[in-house]
């Protein structure tokens, strides 16, 4: 019997979407209703997510299928949704933006590559099951990290909701005030169809909860847009425009574009001549030479670039058409009637003008290929640490989700099965074009909300994102940008948790400062958001250093209750006159002995009359070597100086560690007492019989040379 219950465990360890068997008709009803509801929002969320992470929207619906049934068959959470998600969308153009240009067959390439990476780090540390990584991030950390992310991602979409240039410095805040700067020449248009958005997704939220808000204004945006004509564009030559300096302009972009280029694949050639030479030869340095002149160049050109698509789409034009049928295109005057032409984009065939606002545009129908990702043996080693970030990242995200969910539903979850799934997702993924996905917090709540039994809803809405890329994305041609972006800011807004910061400053100053500066980081070192996680566990990792080798510790007092509290905290007299009581909150390890033995010797050297330290050792869990030590030197120091540390209430693990050292016999059995009442019990008592004969010990023996603290 133990063998068919071992087997099984195997079996289901292996394929673990086996627990969703057997169904009953109720459950996939409930799941088909659930799988339908998550699919109104994950077809129009995951083209948002795309265009966020800088690829195409069809990507976001190649990422929306195969790793969605995936990560649901071998997760661990029943209502867990895998897929696009905006966290891990603004970190992989982040990631990629130094090595390629948003949009670029290379971007897409890398993105893929990415995916793959991401993938196989997750599924070696469910592997491995080192889901307890996790908790290397502090809760305060990463709710810094979420509300600065929540922030940038709905701000980084902000040249999308102006329809405006986006400047591409490297640097999110001054993009986003490059963006703010362009507000007067926005696209009026564009905006109201996002504002429009925001408050119809408010609306139905507060108003009409059951009805799927993104679907509607999905559906209402793409139907207006296209009644009302409002993309209008016309691929023209540059012969065309009339005007010489905006035809230079033009120019310059296109030449700029291509000295980018160039200077690229001058940089990968010469990294690959670089690993030829043997590392430090004179040939190595020339080379390493060369490619800092190569990337100080290509720096300057992104930021000429970015500058002359700014100025280009600072110029108005109007079209004009000759008797002849002939049309070309001037700088705008006052008194020009009809719509005003702006730069949409640079083509091999000349630019492309625009006199309304963007839309998704052509969508290739069809299911993703399988095709094997391309490997940039060149890139991969800079990708492997955003890599491991986003593994990490994604997984907390996920785990927070799934956690949440599975405690209001009374369900298991294994965060290392969770680790594998989310790990396979991304793998399988990746051999059909998909970027990288985890664990949507929207989705997976719609999901428990909708009634989802098992994983099936999942599979249901990936089948649902397969039929709409055979047969519906001509429909979604004329559906606004704008609409787009607004359901990602409404969507990120909604992670944002300020209240929670103000909460954490209140319990803990240290945490607070700890959760507002990885806030502060990530703002400013975006979009390397990557770097903004790490500052935050280093903080915490110095904070928690810090309270362990500086524990709480707190001479005792008496309350007019008769209970024991901090003696300074509480502004209590002490106990008595003969003894003081230490209570330490810490396990006695190498790190804070230093500060233990200082408590006790300042503790003894308060007062003359000071014989006798009693340690309250109920909250010491453990002692190692070190601590050992200690004790033992601070018990043969006071005793050399009159005096005597005790110990009350120690843990059976402690107790026999310091039997096996030998140390119990150097504190004394006398000085060992089961708990503090019956130690203070006898003190007083000693103290009483004693009365105010007792000497006080020799002030010149209260610190001095003969009390030793190691």
């Amino acid at each position: 019997m133990n063998e068919q219950t071992s087997q099984k465990s195997i079996i289901m360890k292996l394929l673990p979407f086996l627990r969703w068997f057997p169904m009953t008709s109720g459950g996939i009803r409930a799941d088909i209703i659930a799988g339908i509801s998550v699919a109104m929002i994950l077809v129009p969320q995951s083209m948002g997510y795309a265009k966020l992470a800088g690829l195409p929207v069809v990507y976001g619906l190649y990422a929306a299928a195969l790793p969605v049934v995936i990560g649901s068959m071998w997760g661990s959470s029943r209502y867990l949704h895998t897929g696009p998600v905006a966290m891990l969308s603004l970190l992989s153009a982040a990631s990629l933006a130094p090595f390629a240009s948003a949009g670029t067959e290379l971007f897409i390439q890398l993105s893929i590559m990415l995916a793959l990476m991401v993938g196989i780090l997750r599924l070696l540390l469910g592997v491995f099951r080192l889901g307890i990584l996790m908790n290397f991030v502090s809760h305060p950390v990463m709710m810094g990290f979420t509300n600065a992310a929540a922030l940038i991602i709905g701000l980084s979409l902000l040249n999308t909701f102006f329809n405006v240039p986006k400047p591409d410095t490297g640097a999110f805040l001054t993009d986003f005030f490059g963006v703010f700067r362009q507000i007067g020449e926005a696209h009026w248009p564009t905006v109201l169809f996002g504002l429009a958005t925001l408050a119809a997704l408010h609306f139905l939220r507060k108003v009409a909860p059951s009805i799927p808000g993104v679907l509607v204004v999905v559906v209402l945006g793409t139907a207006i847009s296209a009644l009302i004509q409002f993309e209008r564009t016309e691929a023209v030559s540059t012969e065309q425009i009339t005007d010489t300096n905006v035809r230079d302009t033009l120019l310059a972009i296109v030449e700029t574009a291509d000295k980018l280029q160039v200077d690229s694949e001058e940089i990968s050639e010469a990294s690959r001549a670089l690993k030829a030479v043997e590392p430090g030869s004179v040939d190595a340095v020339r080379i390493g030479g060369e490619i800092d002149l190569l990337r100080y160049d290509e720096a300057l050109m992104k930021e000429r670039l970015s500058d002359l698509r700014v100025e280009a789409h600072r110029i108005k034009l109007t079209r004009v058409e000759a008797a002849d049928g002939s049309v070309t295109f001037r700088e705008r005057v006052e008194g020009d009637t009809g719509p005003a032409w702006r730069l949409n984009r640079m083509t091999a065939d000349g630019p492309v003008l625009s006199a309304g606002g963007q839309v998704v545009g052509n969508i290739p129908q069809g299911l993703p290929a399988f095709q094997l990702p391309v490997l940039n043996w060149e890139v991969l080693p800079a990708l492997a640490p955003a890599a491991f970030v986003m593994a990490l990242i994604g997984f907390m995200e996920a785990m927070s989700i799934s956690r949440a969910l599975a405690a209001r539903h009374r369900d298991n979850l294994d965060p290392n099965q969770e680790l594998i799934g989310q790990g396979l997702a991304n793998i399988v993924g990746s051999f059909f074009q998909s970027y990288a996905v985890s664990g949507s917090f929207s989705r997976s709540a719609v999901a428990a909300r909708s009634g989802a039994n098992s994983g099936i809803f999942a599979v249901v809405s990936a089948i649902a994102v397969m039929i709409t890329m055979l047969f519906l994305t001509p429909l979604l041609y004329h559906l606004p940008l704008a609409v787009l972006a607004a359901i990602v800011m409404s969507a990120v807004f909604g992670l944002l948790d300020l209240g929670s910061v103000v909460r954490t400053w209140k319990i803990s100053p240290a945490d607070g400062a700890a959760g507002t500066l990885t806030f502060l980081a990530t703002l400013y070192m975006a979009p390397d958001l990557a770097m903004g996680v790490i500052v935050g566990v280093i903080l915490a990792a110095l904070l928690f250093v810090i309270s362990t080798v500086r524990p709480r510790t707190e001479l005792q007092g008496l309350s007019p209750d008769g209970s024991l509290a901090g003696a300074v905290s509480r502004d209590l007299p002490p106990i008595g006159e003969t003894f003081v009581v230490i209570r330490f909150d810490a396990s006695l390890e190498f790190m804070n002995v230093a500060h233990f033995g200082d408590a006790v010797t300042n503790a003894f050297s308060s007062s003359p009359k000071i014989r006798s330290v009693l340690v309250l050792g109920a909250s010491i869990n453990q002692i190692d070597a070190s601590g050992i030590e200690k004790v033992q030197s601070l018990c043969e120091g006071l005793r050399a100086a009159g005096g005597v540390l005790m110990f009350s209430g120690l843990k059976k693990q402690v107790r026999k560690r310091m039997e096996n050292a030998g140390l119990m016999e150097i504190i004394g059995q006398e000085n060992l007492f089961p708990n503090k009442y019956a130690a203070i019990d006898f003190l007083m008592k000693r103290e009483q019989e004693e009365g105010a004969t007792e000497p006080a010990r020799p002030a010149d023996l209260s610190l001095g040379g003969r009390l030793r603290t190691g």
